[in-house]
Parts: structure tokens; C-alpha cells; sequence
């Protein structure tokens, strides 16, 4: 008799890749087209919050969609423009500086996801927005939690989210340089907390976040 064979000890199992299995589900309920919803920047130190909301095309998926964070930067923008070229629509949205400062975090990233659906070409029914928090978006909105590795949809738009918020770190990079935001997008990294303590904050960095605060007052 043939022994089974066995993975590896300590080998981690294959990662499921994201599928339209929650798209099809949702459409039927929602009586019409589903976007998926991710955001990208709610952690860094500086910069905007960015969100992507992408209602995909069954019949022309651009091959290797997944969730941004397990992807190059070359992979990311490669996939950026066959989404936007393939999808039935796409949108992407942002909320300053300003308006995380002015309200907080949470509430800016619902701004950013309700300015990314507004944009599309076509308005969904529905939407599958990644995480637990039910944002008020103008659709139905089904929260999935680790969606961007289990929706197509919601992967499109972590995708989405991401490459449009690296280009305007790249911009502002060069509108405040001495920070490095070309480089860590923002995030806390060695060379940012010492560009804050040598250079202070600018316009571009969330001034009311304790970790600056922390960094400036020491």
C-alpha cells in the first residue's frame, strides 16, 4: 500500500488565492454590480489615505490579481494598468492630511473609499469592503475580513489604492525633501524619525499622531 505522503515538517500550507466566490454570492442578493473596497496609508506618519473600489470584469480578469501587500512594486504597477483597462469600472479616492487631522483616521478612510466609488463609471449595488468596520458608502456594504486575500474585487482595489498613493508620496517627496517619503511611502522607518527630529514636520505629515508628537516633544 502507497503511504500518503506529508508536507514537510514546520512547512507552512499553500495560501488560497483570492476568487470571485463572494462577487457571485453578493451580486445575486444585491441585484447588481459589486465593487470591492480595501484602502491603503491608514498607518504611516504622513500623507494622504488612499481607497480603490473595482467592480471586475468575470469574463477578462487580468491573470495574477492578489492581495498588494504579497506583490512587487513592478507586479503592482503592471496589474494597475490592466485592471483599469479591463475592469467594468474603477475608481480611486483620497482624504488629506487635513481631513485625518480634522476627524480621525476611520472617518477619513470612509471619505476616501465614498470619493473612490463616486468615481467609477458605473455605480455598484453593492460593496466588499475589507476588514470589520461597516463604513457608510453609498451602496450596500458587506465587510470581509482578510478580503484582499479572498476577493478578486477587493484585491483589485488594495492594488489600486496602493500605486495611487506611492506616486503621490513620490510627488511630495519632491515638493518636501530631507524625509525619504519616495522611499518608506510615509511609514515609520530609522531614517524619517531622524529626518523629524533634524528637519520638524511638514505640511505633510499628521501632526496630531502620538508617535510625532512623542518624536518632537523628546
Amino acid at each position: 500500500m502507497k503511504t500518503p505522503s506529508k508536507s514537510p515538517a514546520g512547512a507552512k500550507p499553500a495560501r488560497a488565492f483570492p476568487t470571485l466566490t463572494l462577487e457571485i454570492v453578493l451580486v445575486e442578493s444585491a441585484g447588481g454590480p459589486v465593487c470591492g473596497v480595501d484602502e491603503a496609508g491608514r498607518g504611516p506618519w504622513a500623507g494622504p489615505v488612499s481607497a480603490g473600489a473595482v467592480i471586475l470584469n468575470p469574463s477578462d480578469l487580468p491573470a495574477g490579481i492578489d492581495d498588494s501587500k504579497a506583490l512587487t512594486h513592478a507586479r503592482r504597477e503592471a496589474l494597475e494598468i490592466e485592471i483599469k483597462a479591463r475592469a467594468v469600472a474603477w475608481g480611486v479616492g483620497f482624504a488629506s492630511v487635513e481631513e485625518i487631522e480634522a476627524h480621525n483616521i476611520l472617518h477619513a478612510t470612509g471619505l476616501a473609499m465614498c470619493r473612490a466609488i463616486e468615481a467609477m463609471a458605473i455605480q455598484p449595488a453593492a460593496a466588499l469592503v475589507d476588514g470589520n468596520y461597516r463604513f457608510k458608502l453609498p451602496c450596500a456594504v458587506q465587510t470581509v475580513v482578510g478580503g484582499d486575500g479572498l476577493s478578486l474585487s477587493i484585491a483589485a482595489a488594495s492594488i489600486l489604492a496602493k500605486t495611487a498613493r506611492d506616486r503621490l508620496m513620490v510627488e511630495l517627496d519632491a515638493e518636501y525633501p530631507g524625509y525619504g517619503f519616495a522611499g518608506h511611502k510615509g511609514y515609520n522607518a530609522p531614517v524619517h524619525q531622524e529626518a523629524l527630529r533634524t528637519l520638524g514636520p511638514c505640511p505633510a505629515h499628521r501632526r496630531g499622531w502620538a508617535p510625532i508628537r512623542a518624536l518632537l516633544d523628546a
